[in-house]
């Protein structure tokens, strides 16, 4: 079998009876979308998601373990960006270090990202309140959660990598489900926060 690829397209071309039966069996599976499995430099996998309507609608769990292409969409990921005159290396970093009261804390909080800014997080407890600006917010409540909406739009507005992939999931639903879910900010109102986000950066919605 020929393999052709060009102009960021993978072409095969059957040279034998038995080629042609199997691109023959890849005919029923036209317009559908299959996720490719690069397994050595010696194969490959193709995993059928399915037709491409329904596919672009699939909701995408965004966990540690989605894909690489959407990987910065995560608070996880390193994506430094700055907010209210402050730099940090992720929104995690950001998010945890607003359990501590102490502003050195804070700041060495802010320089974190992955596992470790998480962790950090964990040696603060859960505070019934944090202090943002001068005002006393309660923890889980819908101010706390305007600060992480606030952190997602400088994050996305201003890393390009993490813009890049939230916008490559099209209009899929975003969810983040995950084992144990978080008691300060639900699964359901972070992928939430990056929808209205991903509304904001196509200028469906005001920025400011």
């Amino acid at each position: 079998m020929k393999l052709i690829f060009r102009n960021d397209i993978v072409a095969l071309s059957a040279e034998s009876d038995e080629e042609r039966a199997i691109c023959a069996l890849l005919g029923a599976a036209d317009g559908h979308v299959f996720r490719l499995h690069c397994m050595s430099d010696r194969g490959f996998s193709l995993a059928e998601i399915g037709p491409e309507a329904e596919a672009r609608r699939a909701p995408l769990n965004i966990v540690r373990g989605v894909e690489p292409r959407f990987a910065l969409i995560s608070n996880l990921a390193r994506t430094p960006f700055e907010l209210e005159g402050e730099r940090y290396a992720s929104i995690e970093g950001f998010w945890q270090g607003l359990k501590f009261s102490d502003a050195t804390r804070r700041r060495a909080t802010a320089r974190l990202s992955g596992p470790e800014a998480k962790k950090a997080g964990v040696a603060a407890g859960l505070p019934a309140t944090i202090i943002h600006g001068g005002a006393t917010i309660a923890t889980g409540s819908p101010a706390h959660w305007a600060l992480m909406h606030m952190a997602c739009r400088a994050k996305f507005s201003q890393h390009a990598g993490a813009r890049t992939a939230l916008l490559a999931t099209g209009e899929r639903w975003l969810v983040h489900r995950v084992r144990r879910d978080s008691r300060t900010i639900p699964g359901a109102i972070l992928a939430d926060i990056w929808m209205r986000v991903r509304r904001e950066l196509r200028g469906e919605t005001d920025l400011s």
